[in-house]
């Protein structure tokens, strides 16, 4: 592990997310939540160098938790992070390539792996990692992405699937479900492995491997919606908030 506090860092990743939206008056708030150690993981633990390599958040709507791992990480000013989804602002509720540090603006879910093939592709010698989430597993572009890379052998590419059991409507299991999906992903020719998508020091070993494959990568992420606000923690109905009470902020930032 690298000479960082991704525990802390992550923290304030999330207090970050908390006062962003407080300030909008709400957004999306469960599945950048969930995905949060995982972009932290990827963002300070010294794996990339996103300058050369690519990260492709393919799940736009997971934006808020994009945005504080950026502003941590100097891309632009936190300062910003209180401008987000105002008028004229280039923090929106969906990722665009107006933000610094941001190269696919993503909204339509399941096509964002499809953009992080063509640059594995164009580029074998850089990582492209791509996150994208288990509901958008329902997307059958996904898997036109997938065989794609597999025929291409693009070993280059990383796709993790923040895999919370959630989705907008309720858990994936009983909207659509995915059953084994690293069996899946097997039988189209890629290294799959599944890992607990909150425990830094195994993300970051699993990434380090990844770098190093013959075939392209899915690491299937177990995550937990909400994570970090215990109250909201695997509730669906915390995919997004809406007016965002002050009750509601000091309870959450008592919780982190």
């Amino acid at each position: 592990m690298p000479n960082v506090n991704l525990p802390k860092i992550a923290r304030q990743c999330r207090l970050d997310l908390i006062d962003m939206l407080y300030q909008s008056g709400g957004g999306h708030l469960g599945g950048p939540l969930s995905s949060m150690d995982i972009l932290t993981t990827l963002y300070f633990s010294t794996l990339f160098d996103f300058k050369k390599d690519h990260f492709i958040l393919s799940a736009g709507h997971l934006a808020p938790g994009l945005y504080s791992v950026l502003a941590n990480a100097e891309f632009f000013d936190k300062k910003e992070l209180k401008n987000f989804t105002s008028f004229n602002s280039f923090l929106q509720g969906h990722v665009s390539t107006k933000t610094s540090g941001v190269e696919y603006s993503s909204g339509s879910l399941g096509q964002g792996l499809s953009f992080a093939c063509g640059l594995a592709l164009g580029e074998p010698k850089n990582s492209v990692v791509c996150l994208t989430t288990d509901g958008e597993h329902q997307e059958g572009q996904i898997w036109e992405a997938a065989m794609f890379a597999s025929k291409y052998k693009l070993a280059n590419l990383i796709n993790i699937v923040d895999y919370n059991n959630f989705q907008i409507d309720g858990s994936t299991n009983d909207i659509m479900p995915l059953k084994n999906l690293a069996a899946k992903y097997v039988q189209f020719g890629w290294t799959v492995t599944t890992v607990d998508g909150h425990d830094f020091n195994k993300l970051t070993k699993i990434l380090k491997k990844s770098k190093n494959s013959n075939y392209p990568n899915c690491i299937i992420a177990k995550t937990i919606l909400g994570k970090g606000i215990s109250f909201i923690e695997k509730d669906f109905h915390y995919h997004d908030i809406k007016n965002m009470t002050p009750e509601f902020y000091l309870k959450a930032k008592t919780k982190l």
